[in-house]
């Protein structure tokens, strides 16, 4: 990246953030860029983190958000750590669930964790990254340590806090041992020393609250929360979640990336431009004014917003290849050259070929398919589930599933 003036840099930085509250956003804004000043002045990088807790080895679109953040504070030659949260997984975060998180096996852990790195280097710089384990340091605390680090908390802290207070009000249990984690993910801050740390909404609480308040205690100076949106799904409306369905996994293919982002309701392409793309902030600016212009079309911009995605986690031919065949199958109708085959056996209904070719994982996911109008056979919509299956063709599930029955 070219040499950013420091207010430049200040609006990379703080591109895609949310804090609920100007006044917090803009004092959060203001120490990053005295900060800055400082590391500028002293020659020196700003040293910057982000926890992940391998929860899941399965990662998705909207796990790369914070990881974009750190590759833009390395691209701006900022130091970069990649914290492995080896010993708070033994808890799972309760931050953004309203329901008590199962633990986790230190074997789950670890396996998950080399997963989770090995696709994060899609975007960090594996050169620029140092990856530590909080076990490392947490493991060690003392129970007389930990007293002293819980006296800067009141329990009414964490009773406010939405996800406990809906467990409280509905009378669920609420673990004592979850009110450690904001504790835990404090003392990480500490014993870093770093200068930023960057997570999202959901981690306000720990970060600006817990993190800032045991580094003056310990008497260092607090580092600098960047609290970034979370990424809806691709419905537009809810957070990108495996569970619900809207998610865009990091391991599909470019076809179905490119497919999937082409999906996204179009309200939703500035959270994208902002939070998982390469885009600078004028540039996204210039492309939100053409938009609201009407120089452009939305479905060109989302196109150079589903080109952007496939080329990160693939490369720019693979992209340039989705594209083609997006145009080929979805706006001049045709099916793809390429597809899998089946060979049809004697009496199956569509139902039993939809589930033996692959296109559903359930028969009620067929069924609702089938009601939806969403199968066909060279065209055709295939109303019945339970009907002989009419013979050899092209079926076809939804806007993407192709299969060749023969």
């Amino acid at each position: 990246m070219s040499k950013m003036t420091i207010d430049e840099q200040v609006a990379l930085l703080m591109q895609g953030t949310e804090y609920g509250d100007e006044q917090l956003k803009q004092a959060m804004a203001d120490e990053l860029r005295q900060r800055l000043i400082e590391a500028e002045k002293e020659g020196r990088p700003l040293k910057v983190y982000c926890g992940f807790d391998p929860r899941t080895s399965d990662l998705h679109l909207g796990h790369t958000v914070p990881m974009r953040k750190l590759r833009q504070f390395q691209e701006l030659g900022h130091e970069v750590t990649f914290v492995v949260g080896n010993y708070t997984s033994l808890i799972g975060d309760p931050s953004d669930k309203d329901v008590l998180r199962p633990r986790l096996t230190p074997e789950d852990v670890a396996r998950n964790a080399r997963t989770y790195a090995e696709q994060a280097y899609k975007i960090l710089d594996p050169e620029k990254t140092k990856i530590v384990y909080n076990a490392d340091w947490l493991s060690k605390l003392t129970f007389a340590e930990l007293i002293e680090l819980a006296s800067n908390f009141t329990i009414q802290q964490f009773l406010t806090r939405e996800n406990f207070r809906l467990r409280w009000e509905k009378g669920d249990p609420i673990y004592l041992h979850e009110t450690f984690y904001a504790i835990m993910q404090g003392y990480d801050a500490y014993a870093l020393r770093t200068d930023v740390q960057v997570g999202g909404t959901d981690q306000l609480f720990n970060i600006v609250t817990a993190a800032r308040k045991l580094m003056s205690f310990k008497g260092v100076k607090p580092n600098i929360g960047i609290i970034l949106g979370i990424l809806p799904g691709t419905d537009g409306e809810v957070k990108m979640s495996k569970s619900l369905g809207n998610h865009i996994p990091l391991l599909s293919t470019p076809e179905d990336m490119y497919g999937k982002v082409m999906s996204i309701p179009d309200k939703a392409m500035g959270d994208y431009f902002r939070l998982v793309t390469r885009f600078t902030p004028a540039e996204i600016a210039q492309i939100e004014a053409d938009l609201q212009a009407g120089k452009v079309h939305p479905r060109d911009v989302k196109m150079k917003l589903a080109r952007e995605i496939v080329s990160i986690y693939h490369s720019p031919e693979a992209a340039q290849q989705a594209e083609e065949a997006f145009i080929r199958v979805f706006q001049q109708g045709d099916v793809p050259e390429e597809m899998p085959e089946y060979t049809l056996q004697v009496g199956q209904t569509v139902l039993e070929v939809l589930r033996a070719g692959g296109l559903v994982s359930s028969n009620s996911e067929g069924r609702r398919l089938i009601q939806q109008n969403a199968v066909s056979l060279d065209g055709v919509k295939l109303t019945d589930p339970h009907a002989p299956f009419p013979g050899s063709g092209v079926l076809r599930v939804g806007k993407r599933k192709f299969l060749r029955v023969r």
